[in-house]
């Protein structure tokens, strides 16, 4: 299991691409899962911690239908992503917009994943605004 500390900041490009930090490229060179987190952020996983991650979600289905409709939901908006030769990953819209990604990203190591944050949603709920 990867520990991941720190913060990084970053800038989406127009294209909806950004350039991962270099301490953490060497972690997601095949690829790495984008998923919607918590608190209206997104987890980028490593390959192992997503199955871990994905089998805690599959867990859930016992817990009846609106659980299912939650898992699938979540699934349904997990994206596969790569590093291009630049170490840019492309973030699909739909998760720029759960997080609210605007210019300024904030990548946070939190232990078994990496989150993205919008600076301002960052900002506002270190301030208690969120």
């Amino acid at each position: 299991m990867e520990l991941f500390v720190g913060r990084y900041d970053r800038l989406l490009d127009a294209k909806g691409r950004i350039i991962l930090p270099a301490r953490l490229r060497g972690f997601f060179e095949t690829s790495g899962y984008l998923a919607p987190h918590e608190d209206g952020c997104i987890a980028l996983w490593t390959e192992e911690e997503f199955k871990a991650e994905a089998d805690r979600q599959r867990e859930r289905e016992s817990e009846g239908r609106v659980a299912r409709d939650d898992v699938r939901e979540w699934f349904s908006h997990v994206d596969r992503v790569s590093l291009d030769a630049q170490g840019r990953m492309a973030i699909p819209g739909d998760l720029r917009q759960h997080a609210e990604l605007e210019n300024d990203v904030l990548f946070v190591g939190v232990h078994d994943r990496v989150e993205l944050w919008s600076r301002r949603r960052w900002d506002a709920r270190r301030s208690g605004g969120e």
